[in-house]
């Protein structure tokens, strides 16, 4: 049984952030915890958040690291719980609107928060009684302000997911001026992660043709824009498609994604400094290249109308252009300028067969298939 279902309401334009107090009134938030990090902070963001927040009277967390922990969700939640707040708003990156999603689990519900991790069976035990989240997205990456999951590392080290529609933001607030002054690397490297959800989504065997088509539309949006937007961080138009093809694939992804996220979340559990739009970025080529064979690839031709939305002549120039644009965008040359030896393989190839992104990639991948990719990536 195919489950198509979207999703949530969106504002979405320059300026829209000065929404932000009415989007609060309407969804009965009176006293917002708002969940960001000090670089946001320093950036002058946080303010346009706030100024638009106001007269409400408003909490700041500002301590999400870069990838969020269950440390900070819990510190969070008690500051959430002693300040009597009644709703969140997530203004930043991924990190911090999944780690607002992960205080939204936390401050109302009881035990670990392990206990509600996808692959311990947890998602039926997240109930509409979390804390309800507005997310204001600051990069144009992860899509986390239209998605039902957040990925967060747990106490015992493990990256691991938590899914449910009723983690799902009440309203995102897209506005691509937030993104004007990101950096070139960031903006490329969350760029990356914006296609690579659009090209995983769409790759993915499970049968949801409305995700498949916002997925190519992102995926050509995202494609013919990240140059430019890297390029010259001031471009308007470049910094709306990116927001736009960021939002898409989140938008997409509910179909499943697969082996390059399955790597992507073990590694980041092995190494939490590495960035994970840079990690998607390094293992795309080669989880195109493992996919390439596929019946349901092969069959429904989606390498072929990737490439079309791509701008290349063929399903085979796909992986190649892949390699070709993150040397481009300046994003690393492999793994290994990474920092990531064969001595991280069998705790990361341990992490990706546990991942719940692995059982969705359209070709079920061995130990073996995944320490080929991770040598092809280095």
């Amino acid at each position: 049984m195919a489950l198509i279902q979207y999703i949530t309401q969106i504002q979405f334009d320059f300026g829209a952030v000065g929404l932000l107090q009415q989007e609060c009134q309407a969804k009965g938030i009176t006293r917002p915890l708002v969940v960001t990090d000090a670089g946001i902070r320093a950036a002058g963001v946080l303010q346009k958040a706030l100024d638009a927040l106001a007269p409400l009277p408003c909490t700041v967390f500002d301590q999400t690291p870069s990838n969020p922990t269950e440390a900070a969700v819990r510190a969070a939640a008690e500051l959430f719980r002693a300040q009597g707040c009644d709703g969140l708003v997530a203004v930043g990156g991924g990190s911090a609107i999944d780690c607002a999603k992960g205080v939204a689990i936390a401050a109302t519900h009881p035990g670990p928060l392990t206990h509600y991790a996808t692959i311990e069976g947890g998602s039926p035990r997240i109930t509409e009684a979390v804390a309800p989240i507005i997310a204001v997205p600051t990069t144009a990456g992860t899509g986390s302000e239209v998605a039902r999951g957040a990925i967060i590392i747990v106490d015992d080290h493990r990256k691991l997911g938590f899914h449910s529609w009723h983690l799902v933001p009440k309203v995102a607030i897209c506005d691509p001026e937030l993104t004007l002054g990101l950096p070139a690397m960031l903006t490329a490297a969350t760029g990356m992660d914006a296609i690579a959800h659009c090209m995983e989504t769409f790759m993915s065997a499970a049968f949801n043709p409305p995700a498949d088509g916002i997925a190519l539309d992102g995926l050509e949006r995202g494609w013919a824009h990240i140059e430019r937007a890297t390029r010259n961080g001031a471009d308007r138009e470049a910094r709306r498609q990116m927001m736009s093809a960021s939002m898409q694939g989140a938008m997409a992804f509910q179909k499943g994604l697969g082996c390059v996220h399955s790597l992507s979340h073990a590694l980041g559990g092995v190494n939490p400094h590495l960035h994970h739009g840079t990690l998607n970025a390094m293992f795309l080529p080669a989880v195109v290249r493992f996919n390439a064979t596929d019946d349901s690839v092969c069959s429904e031709k989606r390498l072929e109308r990737m490439a079309h939305a791509m701008g290349l002549s063929g399903g085979a120039d796909v992986a190649p252009a892949l390699r070709d644009m993150n040397a481009r965008l300046g994003l690393p040359t492999g793994l290994a300028a990474l920092g990531v030896t064969e001595a991280d393989f069998d705790a990361v190839i341990t992490g990706a067969l546990a991942d719940h992104c692995h059982k969705t990639n359209p070709r079920l991948a061995s130990a073996e298939d995944y320490r080929q990719m991770l040598l092809e990536s280095m």
